[in-house]
């Protein structure tokens, strides 16, 4: 019983030691727990509820583990001991019909929130979506705008209250994609297209990042995120216009070399469907060939002289 007894001290310990790194934690502004969006906001509802549910089985263990510890001690002669004790009808159902009854709920709600919170799934808004394309290089993000024509590297700028569908592939090893304090992450695989639809209720600016480790320079990848107002991205548009960079399949072959903490850099999207043809470059190397010859003949080429 005296094993038993410092053994119930130690978890006690254990548990104000974690209290502690949560308030720490939480001091240090942990970017799930402050969603700044609809999505990130229902995927931390759905986390509180969760770890609620679970804390139902969860603290009343440690509890009883203190209290036996402390009641059945080597030093307690009062304590009754009943070794031919086997069955309790009541505490059997306790321990067994409250889990499942807990374990029905969260089934339930996993149910519901994989279809609500599916990334594919638009968001329903009375504002027209923005496409961004993505592609995950090595090792930094390239953000295409093929309706503006622009293009952006470790940085992407949209709206507050608009909804974005992003689409995204790599032309790297696989990785992936992830605005904490917007929503969920979603994998960048090579010949790959995925969705992630987002939204952000407040103008800002948010870090993203790479949640899957892809080699040296998986450290320095990570970009901003700019919330602004409909004004003011129509003003950076505007002005990343007038870069004189441009972006075409050439160009891409350059910007895509391996590179760690690569700056922030702006360029002219000569090549509208330059996001297809990374996607053809892995699934039908002959098409995307096929598809640089149409556009060197003008053919899928969108300037912003021919627009």
């Amino acid at each position: 019983m005296r094993k038993s007894f410092k053994i119930a001290m130690l978890v006690l310990v254990a548990l104000g030691l974690l209290a502690a790194c949560g308030v720490y934690l939480g001091q240090q502004n942990i970017a799930v727990l402050e969603p700044k969006g609809i999505i990130g906001m229902k995927e931390k509802d759905l986390m509180v509820t969760a770890s609620l549910l679970m804390l139902i089985v969860v603290v009343p263990v440690f509890i009883l583990t203190w209290v036996f510890a402390w009641k059945y001690r080597e030093t307690n002669e009062k304590a009754k001991h009943t070794p031919d004790w086997e069955h309790n009808s009541l505490a059997e159902c306790c321990w067994w019909g409250v889990p499942v009854v807990i374990i029905a709920i969260l089934a339930v709600l996993t149910w519901k929130s994989s279809h609500e919170l599916n990334p594919f799934t638009p968001i329903e808004s009375e504002k027209e979506p923005i496409t961004i394309q993505v592609v995950a290089l090595q090792w930094k993000w390239l953000f295409l705008y093929p309706e503006q024509g622009i293009a952006a590297v470790n940085f992407v700028q949209f709206p507050e209250n608009t909804p974005v569908e992003f689409e995204i592939t790599a032309d790297a090893p696989m990785n992936s994609f992830w605005i904490p304090q917007l929503g969920g992450q979603i994998y960048a695989m090579p010949g790959m297209q995925s969705k992630l639809h987002l939204m952000a209720n407040e103008i800002g600016e948010y870090r993203g990042s790479s949640s899957n480790i892809s080699g040296d320079g998986f450290a320095g990848m990570v970009f901003t995120a700019k919330v602004t107002s409909e004004e003011e991205f129509a003003a950076w548009v505007a002005q990343v216009k007038q870069s004189d960079k441009v972006l075409d399949w050439h160009g891409y072959e350059q910007l895509a070399l391996p590179s760690s903490y690569a700056p922030v850099s702006y360029y002219v999207l000569q090549q509208r469907n330059l996001f297809q043809q990374v996607l053809m470059k892995y699934m039908a190397p002959s098409a995307m060939q096929a598809e640089q010859k149409r556009s060197l003949h003008g053919v899928g080429v969108c300037s912003e002289g021919s627009r």
